[in-house]
């Protein structure tokens, strides 16, 4: 696969975004814009029109139907998001300089191109200093990188072994197949979603912080970025079972609601996105009391993760291998490759990459052992239809309660720090108590009837999505570029309860460090991700 001519465009233009498409017809072609105000869509083509992010800051990818243009827009002030931009760079439309050129001239490829707007004396010269060289037109100029700058990229051999068929190996099946990779997908049941992914359905929302901090912008990324990406896997509730009804997450308490309308006047969320409700409005959508309010999230909903992962096996076609009931025990690195064993060490599967995505099962493997991954219980009880009254969308607060679908509702989910999988009755009383709360019913008996599963979750609560850490190797860590890592091994864990958001866009990461492909997250985003970090954290601390 040819790789895609990357652009810069440092303040969004539709005429340039058009220009660049046909300048480069028929080439696969990675357009980045940086967008410091709100863009009008409206005069965009209809297949931009349909996927244009709401306003809120961040990257918001977006992928043309053809599969030829991936459109990357970086929503905020524009030197910080371009000091985040984590991408190499063949060609930059220049609309204005940053105050440090060497922001720019860091994400340069060697011989990269620049076409500038307009430039001052001074700008010009800046920009000379740090590596351009401007033809007569002195708009127009050639990067040219420092000596020893240059790295070639190297294409991967598109060969690889996910192990684990739960919503997050099943993501990674599909973008390294999108991508033309070969995959053996290794799974020890005898069909996807046996364990954390066979929930009969997970709610998707997006969170909201005052300081809109790291854990904010993640969820928020992989939220808008899953709604995409689901439109193009066919859509909730045409390709797998769910649906986009909206989600109604009341406040805790009075002073919770004080922060959350705090964070509602701050205007950074537009209302398609989210929706601060009042106690009259919230009451009357819940029909039930709701005195300190809540937020409504239109574009939320529900879906089954073993329908979204079978959607996303079957888009992988015949590049996916299917092995299971096929318990992978040990991990060997051999010849370039890895080899995947069995119990009796039979060999199930061999390839140069290898991506863990089995949950705190991937602790059980020699390389993955050190991870600090917990796994915490989450019982989840079915209720006949009409048990509860009746909602047309999800509603939530201690605990979710989904629409009914196919004579049930699902209420949930508790989080224990215990290892019995069986079907608790005491968890269930606590689930019936905690939404009886949230309706103003009072709490009931039930049938028993339920599920158990067990969340994979790292300290700070953030996902894992990268290359492994090796802690075999010594030596002193400043920053993640030192942690050693194992050759071609990659893990996609740690998605505790939002693993149906964190899955497509984590696939997405990893799948474009392999291919060294720009990020589709913030450089400081992907980072928050990297699974050395905690092995950095040590050896800081150790000195």
């Amino acid at each position: 696969m040819r790789r895609a001519l990357v652009l810069l465009d440092t303040d969004f233009d539709g005429a340039r975004l058009r220009a660049a498409c046909a300048a480069h017809g028929g080439r696969r072609l990675h357009y980045i814009a940086l967008a410091p105000r709100p863009v009008d869509a409206s005069h965009l083509p209809e297949e931009w029109r349909m996927q244009w992010p709401p306003c809120v800051p961040g990257l918001h990818r977006m992928v043309s139907r053809d599969g030829l243009l991936t459109l990357d827009v970086l929503i905020g002030e524009p030197e910080v998001c371009l000091a985040q931009v984590a991408a190499r760079i063949d060609e930059v439309l220049l609309a204005w300089v940053p105050a440090a050129v060497t922001l720019l001239a860091r994400l340069l490829v060697d011989g990269a191109r620049l076409q500038a707007v307009h430039l001052d004396e001074a700008q010009r010269a800046a920009l000379q200093k740090n590596g351009f060289v401007f033809d007569e037109s002195r708009l127009r100029a050639v990067f040219y990188a420092r000596r020893g700058e240059h790295v070639a990229a190297v294409a991967p051999e598109r060969r690889a072994i996910v192990i684990g068929a739960g919503v997050a190996g099943a993501a990674a099946c599909e973008r390294l197949a999108a991508r033309g990779w070969k995959v053996t997908l290794v799974e020890r049941h005898a069909q996807p979603a046996s364990e954390a992914s066979g929930n009969l359905a997970g709610i998707f929302m997006p969170q909201l912080s005052k300081d809109d901090n790291i854990a904010t912008r993640l969820v928020r990324a992989a939220y808008l970025y899953s709604l995409r990406y689901w439109k193009d896997l066919g859509g909730i509730g045409a390709a797998f079972d769910g649906a986009q009804c909206g989600v109604l997450q009341l406040a805790r308490d009075g002073a919770h609601a004080q922060v959350q309308r705090q964070i509602a006047a701050s205007g950074l969320y537009p209302r398609q996105f989210a929706r601060w409700l009042d106690a009259s409005e919230a009451s009357a959508m819940l029909g039930a009391p709701a005195p300190d309010g809540a937020w409504w999230f239109e574009q939320g909903g529900w879906a089954r993760p073993s329908s979204v992962c079978a959607a996303m096996l079957d888009a992988c076609g015949a590049l996916l291998t299917r092995r299971f009931s096929s318990s992978a025990l040990r991990l060997e690195r051999g010849d370039e490759e890895w080899l995947v064993r069995d119990a009796d060490g039979g060999l199930i599967a061999a390839a140069p990459t290898v991506i863990l995505a089995a949950g705190t099962g991937a602790v059980d493997f020699a390389q993955a052992a050190d991870l600090p991954l917990d796994a915490v219980r989450g019982q989840v009880t079915h209720l006949a239809a009409g048990s509860l009254p009746s909602l047309p969308f999800v509603a939530c607060r201690e605990a979710y309660m989904t629409p009914a679908h196919e004579g049930l509702v699902c209420v949930g989910a508790t989080y224990d720090a215990e290892a019995d999988a069986t079907v608790r009755a005491t968890s269930q009383h606590e689930n019936i108590r905690k939404i009886a709360d949230i309706l103003d019913v009072p709490v009931f008996d039930a049938p028993l009837a339920g599920r158990t599963g067990f969340r994979c979750v790292a300290p700070d609560r953030l996902p894992l999505a990268g290359a492994l850490p090796d802690p075999g190797v010594p030596g002193r860590c400043e920053r993640l570029r030192d942690v050693p890592r194992w050759p071609g091994l990659f893990g996609l864990l740690g998605y505790a309860s939002r693993g149906l958001i964190w899955a497509p866009l984590a696939a997405e990461l990893l799948a474009c460090q392999l291919e060294g492909e720009p990020l589709p997250l913030e450089r400081q985003l992907a980072e928050a991700l990297d699974p050395a970090r905690f092995l950095l954290r040590e050896r800081r601390r150790a000195g």
